[in-house]
């Protein structure tokens, strides 16, 4: 009730209510497909952000070592380490914001259907109206997710989507990062199992719709040129790779000396003459 005094999730909720209500009555879905739509066009909209965000874990994922070795160098320095490592943000072009941005528009659209589902029976009249989703494993999306064995299933779905999901959103953390990633769904879970299936229903969807658009954006999107090697110092000793240190070609080697006049003409063999026995 807190958030929904708060007149920018009353008027979020709202939006959320119009949306819903004209999948359902101009498109003709039930209220369950209602949801799956509304998450669909949400989706859509964060497209150009989330394509951002590949472009963004790429880039980290290519300057990892970089970022590493600066991070080792002023390790006793958190400060100047924060500091160099902002600059080198800048020096590449770097926004590790965007990798979250996506995720965190998705909270008020979350919390906006949390209250729609709420109080949907103050706005919306549910007598004989279709609240199932796949019906009968999900009977009515106004209840609590494990009223109904169709809810458990739902649940599966739900942690198996978010940890391929992560497996997107992670690509550029640490192994430990990624194994607490991988972990904090099997507690969520406990979480969201009170919360109507409806809502369980759109993030499911947005699990599944992370999923496809990173097996395909990763194919179609152009990846980020890989950085330029770094540069030489003066001091910095030039490996022996066949060139001088001004940049003039190695000379060949030395040729070898003309033979002489004497080499070259050939060795006369001297005959010896028979001696004629005087008779």
């Amino acid at each position: 009730m807190i958030l929904y005094s708060i007149p920018i999730f009353s008027q979020l909720e709202a939006v959320m209510r119009d949306l819903l209500k004209f999948f359902h009555t101009n498109v003709g879905l039930t209220w369950a497909w209602a949801i799956v739509a509304t998450t669909v066009l949400v989706r859509l909209i964060l497209v150009p952000l989330t394509i951002r965000q590949i472009h963004s874990m790429q880039s980290l994922q290519r300057h990892a070592p970089q970022m590493k070795e600066i991070q080792k160098k002023y390790k006793g320095d958190k400060q100047k380490q924060n500091e160099e490592l902002m600059k080198f943000y800048r020096e590449n072009h770097i926004n590790p914001a965007a990798s979250c941005l996506p995720m965190l528009l998705q909270i008020p659209v979350f919390i906006s259907l949390y209250y729609t589902l709420k109080y949907f029976t103050h706005h919306f009249e549910t007598a004989g109206q279709d609240l199932s989703w796949l019906h009968p494993i999900i009977p009515n999306i106004l209840n609590h997710t494990t009223s109904s064995w169709g809810g458990y299933l739902l649940l599966v779905v739900y942690v198996a989507s978010q940890m391929a999901s992560t497996l997107f959103m992670a690509a550029t953390a640490d192994k430990t990062q990624r194994i607490l990633f991988m972990i904090m769904p099997l507690f969520f879970v406990f979480v969201i199992a009170h919360f109507p299936a409806g809502l369980v229903l759109y993030w499911v969807t947005t699990n599944l719709w992370t999923v496809g658009q990173g097996l395909i954006t990763r194919r179609l999107v152009a990846r980020t040129p890989t950085p330029a090697p770094e540069r030489r110092s003066s001091r910095t000793s030039p490996k022996d790779d066949g060139t001088s240190g001004n940049g003039a070609s190695p000379e060949g080697p030395s040729p070898k000396p003309a033979p002489s006049a004497a080499q070259q003409q050939p060795r006369q063999v001297r005959r010896k003459k028979k001696r004629t026995s005087r008779r």
